[in-house]
C-alpha cells in the first residue's frame, strides 16, 4: 500500500492512501488545489515525515502519528459524512447518531482544524453539541472549530491537533470546571432554562449597579457570575457555551460598521 503526504497550500498537510476519498470527496479539493510532498510504502516513515513537514511548513502538528490511527477505519468514511470549512455533517438524525458513532470507533477525517477520530470521549462531546440540520431533519452537524477547541484547551491559535486525538489530553477549561461544579450540585438535574434566565437578569442588575458606583470588585464579580450563569444556561438548553461563542464569532467576524456614540453600528446591506 502506498501512502501519500499531501499539501493543501495555506491549509494543512496530511497523509492518505486514497487521495480521491480523503482529499477530493471528504474535503472538496480538486487535483490542481493540492500537491504531493512525499510517497512511501513505509507507514512508519510516512507518519514521522508528516510531522516533520507540518513543522517545516508551520502548520498545526498532529500529536498522534498516522500509523497509530485505526488501520482499518482511518481511511474510510463509512458514515459518508460531509466535511466543510465550518461543519461536519452526519447522515442521520440526532436520535440515531450515537449508535452510528459507536459502530465507527476509530474512524477519522480531516477538517480545517486538524484530523478528527471517533472515540468514546469524542462521541460524548458530539452528542452534547450536535445540532439538527435546518434543511433536513435526517441530518445533523457539529461546528469543527468548537470540536477542536474543546479538546485543545479552547485556544484556536495554539491548537496542535484535531479535536479528537486524546494523547496528552488538556487540563479542564474554566467552562469544564463550571459545568462540573454545577453538575455536582444537581443544577442540571433539577434546574431549568427559565430559572437560569432569571438568575442572569439578577446578575445583570448587579453589573449595572457596579458600573454606576464605579465599583471594580463588584464589576468583576458580576461579570464572572454572569459567565457562570450563561455556561449553565447553555448546558440546560442542550448546547455548550463554547458552541454559542463560536457561533456568534462566526457572524460578528464578518461584520463591518463604525462606532457611533460609543456603540458599534453594523453596516446595513
Amino acid at each position: 500500500m502506498t501512502y501519500c503526504i499531501y499539501h493543501i497550500p495555506g491549509k494543512k498537510i496530511g497523509v492518505t492512501n486514497n487521495l480521491e476519498e480523503r482529499v477530493t470527496r471528504q474535503q472538496g479539493y480538486t487535483e490542481d488545489e493540492y500537491e504531493i510532498l512525499d510517497m512511501s510504502d513505509d507507514i512508519c516513515y510516512i507518519s514521522h515525515r508528516e510531522i516533520e513537514l507540518q513543522k517545516e511548513y508551520g502548520y498545526k502538528v498532529d500529536r498522534k502519528l498516522y500509523k497509530d490511527l485505526n488501520p482499518i477505519k482511518q481511511e474510510l468514511n463509512l458514515m459518508n459524512i460531509n466535511v466543510t470549512e465550518q461543519t461536519t455533517t452526519f447522515p442521520c438524525p440526532v436520535n440515531k447518531l450515537k449508535g452510528r458513532l459507536m459502530d465507527e470507533i476509530g474512524m477519522s477525517w480531516d477538517t480545517e482544524h486538524g484530523r478528527c477520530c471517533i472515540d468514546h470521549d469524542s462521541i460524548r462531546w458530539i452528542m452534547e453539541n450536535v445540532k439538527t440540520s435546518m434543511y433536513n431533519n435526517d441530518r445533523c452537524y457539529v461546528y469543527n472549530k468548537a470540536f477542536a477547541r474543546y479538546f485543545d484547551n479552547n485556544d484556536c491559535c495554539k491548537t496542535n491537533t484535531g479535536a479528537l486525538n486524546m494523547s496528552g489530553r488538556r487540563a479542564p477549561s474554566r467552562f469544564d470546571l463550571i459545568r462540573t461544579w454545577a453538575d455536582e450540585r444537581g443544577l442540571y438535574d433539577k434546574g431549568d432554562t427559565k430559572t437560569q434566565y432569571l438568575k442572569l437578569m439578577e446578575e445583570a442588575g448587579e453589573l449595572g449597579r457596579a458600573i454606576l458606583k464605579n465599583d471594580e470588585p463588584e464589576f468583576i464579580d458580576a461579570i464572572g457570575d454572569m459567565v457562570v450563569v450563561l455556561t449553565n444556561l447553555a448546558r440546560l438548553g442542550g448546547v455548550s457555551i463554547e458552541t454559542c461563542i463560536d457561533s456568534a464569532y462566526e457572524v460578528i467576524s464578518k461584520r463591518t460598521g463604525k462606532m457611533v456614540n460609543g456603540t458599534f453600528v453594523k453596516d446595513t446591506l
